[in-house]
């Protein structure tokens, strides 16, 4: 007689989620959970300024979860590490701390007997808290796919929240755009209820990874007021090299840019627990394999990177470039060349109007015409042909009054008008480039090799090889527009998107 087989464990397939906080799209498609009972249910979260962990207290049962990865759609896949009773015992406790991200170097000694104990010993250590919530939720399928409607209460205050999740990427990408939500940021539970709470660190961080290079904005929250800046800089790590040969992202490239990534996280999270956004552009937007640099990033430094379209782009920097400029005139026109594209934005100084994104870069041009080295004046004349047809578009609409430029090929040519030895931000904006000036840069530099460029006075050293590519693409943006000079801003994306996330109340 054969031996009896044990049950097999349940096998725990990860879930890729989405959620969002606030008013819903009054969207018909809702009502199929109209009609479904809420469940209410009483549960403690365990919040983290270090991370955001899930790791709640639900019915006598510690659930934690890790965000094991994230995808380009900008889902999240979380995965259960722990579902254990009371009393937790000594190893228990200390992976709960571990999952919250706690740096704490005394770890504690024994287990704890219930939720109240936990939540004396997890409340006792700096940067951790725990809050009692109270939900009434609403969960049914659309199409195969999990959706729920919760309306959340924690310490007095109330919001509703709605979640979407699948282990297929695709369906949830599919019911998030059906139920009216497309465009809205995925925003976890542990995320979403220290918003509510309005409990953050004090300090953030935002990273730009472009398509050349990576910029780092460190700041501090102030309350009813603007980010203050602590540390603005850069480091150029050519992400986008030969992708447009071969559509992906080079592995050495992404070694460099993943290796910048964790050197700025690294000294900001020194002094103390810091909110990280990150921002992906070009470069992403179009490699095939952006995936892959995506879960390098996350494994390597703890954070997603968010790859934003085009047009959310333009129009963060825009409101980042007009808010600090004195304009000239009603008519303005916001433009950011970069490595891989080109994003242009026209409104006034209260408003957006029109908005577009060309895949035309200082990158893709460097490589298509070979300007890394001095070149005769006929590849420089043709870059500028080729370029006056990709940038046709802007020979169409009003004639702007002001054009404003932001992003690193405008900031090194005024750096290098002004002769800067180190950079000077303050020096840098509101400079005003004139034609003439962009011509003869473009001249200096068709002449030069890259080594001989990068000994120029405000050039940065790393951009030698694009810069005459860029010079070319701020040239014919100017003659489409009809301008003889464009102002040069020292803010751009990572601004604006200080601005859009920690910017007054946050």
């Amino acid at each position: 007689m054969s031996e009896p087989t044990p049950a097999a464990a349940p096998v725990v397939v990860p879930r890729w989620e989405w959620r969002t906080f606030g008013d819903l799209p009054d969207d018909p498609v809702w009502g199929f959970l109209r009609g479904v009972a809420p469940v209410e249910s009483r549960e403690h979260y365990l919040l983290s300024l270090h991370g955001d962990a899930s790791v709640k207290v639900r019915a006598g049962l510690l659930d934690a979860k890790i965000l094991r990865a994230l995808n380009d759609a900008g889902l999240q896949l979380w995965v259960p590490t722990m579902k254990s009773p009371f009393p937790l015992d000594e190893a228990e406790v200390a992976a709960v701390l571990e999952a919250l991200g706690d740096p704490g170097t005394t770890r504690p000694m024994g287990g704890v007997a219930d939720v109240g104990s936990l939540a004396a010993l997890v409340g006792a250590r700096p940067g951790l808290r725990v809050v009692q919530t109270r939900k009434l939720r609403r969960q049914g399928t659309l199409d195969g796919c999990m959706v729920e409607l919760t309306d959340l209460t924690a310490d007095g205050r109330s919001t509703r929240t709605a979640a979407v999740e699948s282990p297929d990427p695709d369906l949830v990408v599919r019911t998030v755009r059906r139920l009216g939500m497309e465009g809205r940021r995925n925003t976890c539970m542990a995320a979403g209820l220290k918003a509510l709470l309005q409990w953050w660190p004090g300090r953030f961080a935002v990273l730009d990874v472009g398509t050349n290079s990576v910029k780092f904005l460190l700041g501090r929250r102030r309350e009813h007021g603007t980010p203050e800046t602590l540390l603005d800089t850069a480091a150029v790590t050519r992400l986008g090299e030969g992708l447009a040969e071969t559509g992906e992202l080079a592995p050495a490239a992404m070694d460099r840019t993943v290796a910048a990534i964790d050197g700025f996280l690294t000294q900001a999270r020194r002094d103390g627990p810091v909110a990280v956004v990150a921002v992906g552009t070009a470069g992403l937007r179009q490699a095939s394999n952006r995936e892959d640099f995506l879960a390098a990033v996350h494994d390597r430094c703890q954070v997603g990177v968010e790859v934003i379209s085009g047009v959310e782009e333009a129009e963060v920097a825009y409101r980042a470039a007009v808010s600090a400029l004195p304009l000239r005139g009603d008519r303005l026109l916001v433009f950011d060349s970069g490595g891989g594209s080109s994003q242009f934005t026209r409104g006034t100084a209260t408003g957006i109007e029109e908005q577009f994104s060309l895949d035309v870069g200082a990158v893709r041009i460097t490589e298509r015409f070979g300007l890394a080295d001095a070149v005769p004046r006929e590849a420089v004349d043709a870059a500028c042909s080729a370029l006056a047809e990709e940038f046709d578009r802007l020979r169409h609409g009003p004639r702007p009054d002001t054009v404003i430029a932001i992003g690193g090929t405008s900031t090194n040519l005024a750096a290098h008008l002004h002769r800067l030895v180190n950079y000077d931000p303050a020096v840098v904006h509101g400079t005003v480039l004139e034609v003439t000036e962009v011509e003869r840069q473009i001249e200096t530099y068709r002449r030069l090799s890259a080594d001989a460029r990068r000994e120029l006075p405000g050039l940065q050293p790393a951009r030698a090889e694009v810069i005459l590519a860029g010079a070319c693409i701020v040239r014919t943006i100017l003659a489409l527009t009809g301008q003889e000079a464009m102002t040069v801003s020292d803010r751009g994306l990572r601004h604006g998107v200080a601005l859009q996330r920690f910017g007054g109340d946050g």
